[in-house]
């Protein structure tokens, strides 16, 4: 899964960036308005973390011109205010959820997570391809009978492949939602953990669409 943040407070940016990235996430960080409103308009996240109070252009401008260029993403508010003006201005402009400051860091990524799961699953439903659930608090993939233990990248990509089931996704595609943007990004490194994760969960769960990329399928 990758985020985009955008907060102009720097200390609380990069503890904020160093929780998600623990927590399993790919991270893009920018510092004011008019860079996360390019970010957020360049690349396709799957939330976008957006303080109100930021330089060069306000957080709600940033929020607006989104919406009104067709962009989707979730959008989780941050803002040192927290009237209830505020919060129905911020959800009114096509924000999707709103956290005042301060809060624990614990509650942004339960947050987050209720964000993703909103966008590619159905309520209630629990993070599952076939036999194999997904615990994303232990990293751990199962089926009743095995119990794999995964590394951030294999837990990273059987994550977002499980949530985007019989779509066709490409390695560049795979990347983007792996590795950060500033890291050595190999496509063909893709490969070898789709390998990996056919060796655990069976080779015939992600199937090569030749010339297009991979399918999970459950």
């Amino acid at each position: 899964m990758r985020l985009l943040l955008v907060e102009d407070e720097t200390e609380l940016a990069e503890s904020l960036k160093a929780k998600l990235i623990d927590a399993g996430y790919v991270v893009d960080l920018a510092h004011d308005g008019i860079e996360g409103e390019y970010l957020g308009g360049e690349f396709d996240y799957d939330v976008a973390i957006l303080d109100l109070g930021l330089p060069e252009r306000a957080g709600l401008e940033v929020l607006k011109n989104w919406r009104e260029t067709g962009i989707t993403t979730p959008v989780l508010i941050l803002t040192a205010r927290d009237s209830w003006q505020d919060k129905v201005t911020g959800l009114q402009a096509g924000g999707d959820d709103y956290l005042a400051k301060p809060f624990h860091s614990e509650e942004l990524l339960a947050r987050v997570q209720a964000l993703i799961r909103r966008r590619y699953q159905p309520a209630g439903a629990r993070l599952q391809g076939g036999e194999w659930v997904l615990d994303e608090e232990t990293r751990t993939v199962s089926n009743g009978e095995q119990s794999f233990q995964l590394t951030g990248t294999e837990y990273r990509l059987l994550r977002y492949f499980m949530l985007n089931p019989g779509k066709v996704l490409s390695k560049t595609r795979l990347t983007e939602h792996v590795y950060e943007m500033d890291a050595d990004r190999d496509s063909n490194v893709i490969e070898v953990y789709v390998r990996r994760l056919r060796e655990r969960l069976g080779k015939e769960i992600i199937r090569t669409q030749r010339g297009q990329g991979y399918i999970f399928e459950p």
